[in-house]
């Protein structure tokens, strides 16, 4: 008679290892909330924040009736009668002198700081802490500190050389680059830093000077950080309202920012409408250079934060 040695067949059920299966993705999505999920919430919500001053200007931009009131429906009426009548204005003018403002200014800090970090990183000299240290405490103090000074001393200068006195765009490019180059400098000193020095050593045993080694090497390396520079320089003078308004005194000098504030600066004849359509227009620049250096912007900005 034949035994039959199976095994007794166990009734359906969940396994032991079913029943981990089962219970980790429930601790996971508790984890995961934790530890994660409630970021995405607060991403949600500083979107929504920042994202609906822009689609209320953008609204205004393109009503037809150039008042805020009027925008209390977002995109109740969708005109480009606000775009059209910028070419009416000086509009376009203060674009132009913006961006050559911008630009030179970012350029010039960019080669200035560059410079002054390159020889407080490489070399050593008397006076060195010295001059790191007043350079710290210089950008102490506010600017605004300083407005009655530069009024006065472009006010003097431009009686002896009219082209760096007021109203005039090169002054305004001077100052830019004076009160930019203190902290530009510490920003680039420490990415400078992290460069190994034995670069520099090798490429000496090489024939190289240090002109060669600054200009060929060096700012190759550090391209990050001097993008980081352009782009703080370029939006922080693309943007100013103070110093531009107290030195540009003609309208067709003016700047943006000045140019704009214009618009709205009288209540009972303010123009939101064209307002809302040039700062929609002047925002395009900015924006597109942040998407054409944005993979510098992480690393330029921490790179030189941690001593190696």
């Amino acid at each position: 008679m034949a035994v039959d040695t199976a095994h007794p067949t166990r009734p359906a059920g969940p396994s032991r290892r079913g029943r981990r299966a089962d219970a980790l993705p429930r601790m996971s999505r508790g984890r995961w909330w934790s530890e994660l999920g409630w970021r995405y919430v607060v991403a949600a919500f500083a979107v929504v924040y920042a994202g609906a001053p822009i689609l209320y200007v953008i609204s205004t931009s393109v009503s037809a009736g150039g008042t805020l009131t009027g925008s209390n429906r977002l995109f109740g009426t969708v005109s480009g009668e606000n775009f059209a009548a910028l070419n009416e204005t000086r509009f376009w003018s203060w674009v132009a002198n913006t961006m050559i403002i911008a630009s030179v200014t970012a350029i010039g800090t960019v080669l200035m700081g560059a410079a002054a970090a390159y020889a407080f990183s490489r070399f050593r000299f008397t006076g060195r802490r010295v001059g790191l240290t007043s350079l710290l405490v210089i950008q102490m103090f506010p600017q605004l500190l300083a407005f009655v000074a530069v009024f006065l001393l472009l006010l003097s200068l431009g009686e002896v050389v009219p082209a760096l006195g007021l109203n005039s765009r090169l002054a305004l490019i001077m100052v830019y680059l004076g009160g930019a180059l203190g902290v530009n400098t510490f920003l680039m000193y420490g990415f400078f830093n992290t460069v190994p020095k034995e670069l520099d050593e090798a490429a000496k045993i090489d024939g190289a000077t240090h002109a060669q080694i600054y200009w060929t090497i060096i700012l190759r390396l550090v391209a990050p950080i001097l993008a980081v520079v352009a782009l703080l320089s370029f939006i922080s003078s693309f943007s100013d309202f103070l110093l531009a308004k107290l030195i540009l005194q003609s309208e067709e000098n003016w700047t943006l920012a000045v140019g704009l504030y214009q618009w709205v600066s009288d209540r009972l004849s303010a123009n939101w409408g064209l307002f809302a359509a040039g700062s929609v227009i002047s925002a395009i620049p900015v924006v597109l250079l942040f998407i054409f250096l944005q993979r510098y912007i992480v690393g330029g900005l921490t790179a030189g934060s941690v001593k190696g």
